[in-house]
């Protein structure tokens, strides 16, 4: 469990791994669900998932899931034990969404360097992000899984040169070389990542992974006018969920 020890790690690292935290088989049912979302969503973005994707989001939407498969979603969402280790990075979380990554069609894509919040702000709105309000990944691996490289501390301290050059692939730098701060985490089924979208990281591929990422932010207007209502459980699932999680 995540305790002082861990949260210090966290305000100084920007990510804390939690080995062994979910039973694996308690996974079998979300990793059945998560294979139905993924083969419909391949099907229907066959062009973009054989040319570049890495990654696809929606899954707690009604396009290609049930309500009782929507509801196994929403429960992991929502569990307790996952709350608890929320609630000591992220304070009242709101359920923001959610993603899916997967190994690249073509094996000889490179993997990039990059902060989450680079896709839609200027430079200077990325510096200012590092003061906050925080947006919170949590991936939960559901292969074993060759993980996420990060850069320890950048969720909170700007690129150095050879950073920002290479993530913004300036100079003639690619998004994909090697940095000198890079740290691996490889994450085994059961095992639960935490890590703050502003950090830099990159994904790993290989071994086939299918990683969910659940993703909670703070209750500002600035990061919950992201949130799509369609990604938000029916009224009906609410008597088996924790409200306060969700707009």
């Amino acid at each position: 469990m995540v305790n002082e020890q861990t949260q210090q790690q966290f305000a100084k690292n920007g990510f804390i791994k939690l080995d062994k935290f979910l039973v694996p088989s308690s996974l079998s049912k979300v990793k059945q669900v998560v294979d139905v979302f993924h083969h419909a969503w391949c099907t229907d973005n066959r062009d973009f998932y054989e040319t570049s994707a890495i990654n696809s989001s929606g899954l707690t939407s009604e396009q290609y899931l049930t309500e009782a498969q929507r509801l196994v979603l929403f429960t992991l969402i929502s569990d307790m034990r996952l709350l608890e280790a929320v609630n000591q990075v992220v304070h009242s979380p709101v359920f923001m969404g959610t993603q899916l990554f997967f190994d690249p069609f073509n094996t000889k894509q490179a993997n990039y360097w990059h902060r989450d919040p680079q896709y839609h702000l200027t430079v200077e709105q990325q510096k200012l992000a590092l003061t906050g309000p925080e947006v919170l990944h949590v991936r939960i691996p559901l292969t074993a899984d060759p993980g996420v490289e990060v850069i320890p501390g950048s969720h909170i301290n700007w690129d150095t040169d050879e950073e920002l050059q290479v993530r913004l692939e300036q100079n003639g730098h690619k998004h994909s070389e090697s940095l000198a701060n890079g740290v691996s985490i490889p994450l085994m089924l059961g095992d639960v990542l935490l890590f703050s979208a502003n950090m830099i990281h990159r994904g790993l591929y290989g071994n086939n992974r299918l990683a969910l990422d659940i993703l909670y932010c703070e209750r500002v207007p600035q990061l919950t006018e992201f949130i799509q209502l369609k990604h938000q459980p029916s009224a009906q699932m609410f008597p088996d969920l924790d409200k306060s999680l969700f707009l």
